[in-house]
């Protein structure tokens, strides 16, 4: 069991210790389940209140924090704590699944792959063609790689992940359990003889560096060239992105969200959770698409947007206190 004392964490944190704790912590928790021997933390002022009640020994607070710790009880005051939580975190991890040998024997590699040093394989996978794989990769089991597509250094590929044919993975990406890049988009023309006629997705898929996919989340290849999803882009689990979609830097796309094809979403725009993008919009750089909201046209740059159809944040309140209201006084 990992155990460091308040002022090895505090080293690595690099806040202000606050208040003196003898003994040792053993995990992080949340305030309200605290033990002890664990630490927590107070992200908001509102949250003041339940420290009292709580057993935690220590917590990461904010630098206005307005409440003192008491006795054999310690803060670290910081900047800001839910970062200063990622970093606690990332020291009382557990080490990820071991591999026993670096390339397990039923994993299915073809002759043309090329492998770079200190990459992991697990059984069952599948590496097509000419795939290529970077240094320091780590594939679980049962993860498959099709003709010509690439995983670049450091990048995390867990079991059930399927990335097509002639798709790119970025340098130190994670994809989650079962993601799949590079199915076909969503494309079929209306023929009187045939019906729904498929038509072929040719392009590819391009991740960049430093982007997570969650589990279950699927990213479609382009109709001619590449659906891009640009680097630090962060996609939560139950994502569907549409065909030659561009994802600039930074965006971030929360469960159960959507883009249709050939939508724009310019750097650092945050798409909220169930929310659905139409085809060929284009969301301005710093946008906010509230959860569940349906966009129908252009959101410009460093807008808040809501409801279905999704217009300006604030008055879509509004329009939702007087729709209230309304109501209220027809029940009278």
């Amino acid at each position: 069991m990992k155990s460091y004392s308040i002022q090895e964490i505090n080293n690595v944190l690099k806040g202000t210790l606050i208040g003196t704790l003898s003994q040792n912590i053993t995990s992080p928790e949340q305030l309200e389940l605290a033990s002890e021997n664990q630490i927590s933390f107070i992200g908001n002022k509102k949250y003041e209140k339940y420290w009292n009640s709580s057993k935690a020994s220590a917590a990461i607070v904010n630098e206005d924090i307005g409440i003192e710790p008491g006795t054999n009880r310690a803060f670290i005051k910081v900047k800001n704590a839910e970062l200063a939580m990622s970093q606690l975190l990332e020291l009382f991890a557990p080490a990820p699944p071991q591999f026993d040998i670096d390339v397990h024997p039923t994993a299915c590699i073809h002759d043309t792959v090329i492998i770079g040093e200190g990459t992991k394989i697990g059984a069952g996978c599948y590496l097509g063609p000419n795939v290529v794989i970077g240094k320091n990769v780590t594939i679980y089991p049962n993860v498959t790689l099709l003709d010509y597509s690439s995983i670049g250094n450091g990048s995390t590929i867990w079991s059930g992940v399927v990335v097509r044919e002639r798709c790119h993975i970025g340098n130190d990406c994670i994809l989650h359990p079962n993601a799949t890049i590079g199915a076909d988009g969503f494309g079929f023309s209306f023929c009187n003889e045939k019906g729904l006629v498929k038509i072929p997705q040719i392009g590819n898929v391009v991740l960049g560096n430093n982007v997570e996919i969650g589990a279950n989340s699927c990213v479609d290849r382009g109709k001619f060239s590449s659906t891009v999803v640009g680097d630090g882009c962060k996609i939560d689990n139950l994502v569907q992105i549409g065909h030659n979609s561009k994802l600039g830097r930074f965006c971030i796309m929360a469960g159960h969200s959507g883009l249709a094809g050939s939508v724009t979403l310019e750097d650092g725009v945050v798409i909220g959770g169930s929310a659905s993008i139409k085809d060929h919009t284009t969301i301005g750089a710093g946008a906010t698409v509230g959860a569940g909201s349906g966009v129908t046209c252009d959101v410009p740059a460093g807008k808040v947007v809501l409801g279905y159809p999704a217009i300006a944040a604030k008055d879509a309140l509004r329009q939702w206190a007087i729709l209230k209201r309304l109501v209220n006084e027809t029940r009278k």
